[in-house]
């Protein structure tokens, strides 16, 4: 399980933690469109206003319904977690620089804004695979 935890100082006698887990990336060829997933909590509210990647021209936040949101804007209620899942809000990776298979690591950098106005930007590093590690664990192990 792959697990991101940030502190950050929202102001001199106050911290937010801002945690992610588990965030992966479906393969993909070259050039075409994949989708990111991780699920993300916040200890105090904040909002993600951008995502972007090294190998990517550039992120995009899609909604469950399948339509681009155009200004990037996810609240992250204080203490929520929020699912970035497939069928659900994802992020898509547009135009990969290169072919990603399965065992890749993707940087990504996700920019949050908190209530008082403050800007971070957080580094996550997502594996690419298939299914999320959760379902990897739940499937039956067949052993050959």
């Amino acid at each position: 399980m792959t697990w991101a935890v940030v502190i950050l100082s929202a102001a001199a006698h106050a911290q937010a933690v801002f945690v992610v887990t588990e965030p992966w990336v479906r393969p993909g060829e070259a050039r075409q469109s994949t989708e990111a997933f991780m699920t993300l909590m916040s200890s105090a509210d904040a909002t993600l206003i951008a995502a972007r990647s090294e190998l990517a021209a550039r992120v995009s936040l899609r909604a469950a319904n399948g339509k681009t949101v155009l200004n990037m804007t996810l609240p992250l209620p204080a203490n929520d977690t929020v699912a970035l899942e497939p069928r659900g809000q994802r992020l898509v990776l547009h135009q990969p620089s290169r072919r990603l298979r399965s065992g890749d690591r993707v940087p990504m950098v996700l920019t949050l804004r908190h209530a008082d106005g403050s800007v971070r930007d957080i580094a996550v590093d997502a594996e690419v695979r298939r299914r999320s590690p959760t379902d990897d664990h739940r499937r039956p192990h067949v052993h050959h």
